[in-house]
């Protein structure tokens, strides 16, 4: 598919919402496959077919074809934005997405682990003077102590932490910076990891925090799989092991042991408090297990 306004919409994207590489594929991807399902005959012919009835017939195409709610409401928000960029552009009056109605999609609760998994974890010792198992355990120990985002972690300098205040400052989507507090069992991880960093590789020019066994800067894949390395040396991981999972974990942690939800959201840098609410019918679960078990005429099972 080459149709001019679509390369303008991805050159916008790209240079004025700073949009990933990987971002930019996806909407590139799902405007084609609108194109392809509309099959016009030029671009003027595809511009005028941009209409709530077509992009209904898009969405029942995709259903149909075995497409679940969320994934074609994934391939609609980057239809709907391209539709927006050509409404400001003049191109179109109005964008079609928006007066049709998105697919229902049923609710997900974020899986985690729980408290004694994580316990478990923490409890097996890293060996003396192993540096890399030091580094892998630091990872693990950041992200679950501080719920930062794996490319978050990956992005990290050592300038960040700001010692004499026990924070770091995190460079979070869009640019938005926040303060997320450092434990202090994390801190001390933290001034080992540090020092022993410096005899390990020398020179870091690049000033990372942290670093691949060759003292390259950390890529996505390879926290992805420091992660499961290291959950898998403890017993009741089962499932995913993630580092999304690990923030998922630390949310619902949190809200188990009386953190309030606007602190959360702040620590995790949610842009709104109902991204955040989604934790609370995970500790909701938890308190009708134990209301339940504890009931003295459930437990007679009356």
């Amino acid at each position: 598919m080459m149709v001019m306004v679509l390369e303008d919409f991805i050159d916008y994207i790209r240079v004025h919402k700073r949009y990933s590489p990987r971002t930019q594929l996806l909407y590139r991807e799902y405007a084609g496959e609108l194109y392809e399902f509309i099959a016009p005959a030029d671009e003027q012919e595809f511009l005028s077919e941009l209409k709530p009835q077509v992009i209904r017939g898009f969405i029942a195409s995709g259903l149909e074809s075995g497409l679940s709610p969320r994934s074609m409401n994934l391939k609609l928000s980057a239809i709907s934005s391209f539709c927006n960029f050509l409404v400001r552009r003049g191109v179109i009056e109005s964008n079609p997405v928006r007066k049709v109605f998105r697919p229902k999609m049923s609710a997900r609760l974020p899986e985690f682990y729980t408290e004694s998994n994580m316990e478990n974890y923490f409890a097996k010792p890293v060996e003396e003077g192993d540096f890399l198992a030091l580094r892998d355990r630091t990872m693990v120990s950041l992200i679950y102590s501080t719920g930062i985002r794996r490319a978050e972690l990956a992005s990290l300098r050592i300038k960040d932490w700001d010692r004499d205040r026990s924070l770091f400052r995190i460079t979070g989507k869009g640019d938005k910076q926040r303060d997320v507090p450092v434990p202090r069992p994390l801190e001390a991880e933290l001034k080992v990891y540090t020092e022993m960093m410096k005899d390990f590789y020398g020179e870091n020019p690049s000033g990372m925090m942290f670093l691949t066994d060759t003292g390259q800067p950390l890529y996505l894949s390879f926290v992805n799989k420091v992660v499961k390395r290291e959950l898998e040396k403890a017993p009741g991981f089962s499932g995913k092991k993630s580092p999304h999972m690990l923030r998922h974990s630390i949310a619902t942690h949190l809200l188990n042991n009386g953190a309030d939800l606007n602190s959360i959201k702040e620590v995790l840098g949610h842009s709104s408090l109902a991204a955040t609410q989604v934790y609370t019918h995970n500790s909701f679960e938890k308190l009708k297990s134990i209301f339940l078990t504890a009931h003295p005429r459930a437990k007679k099972g009356g």
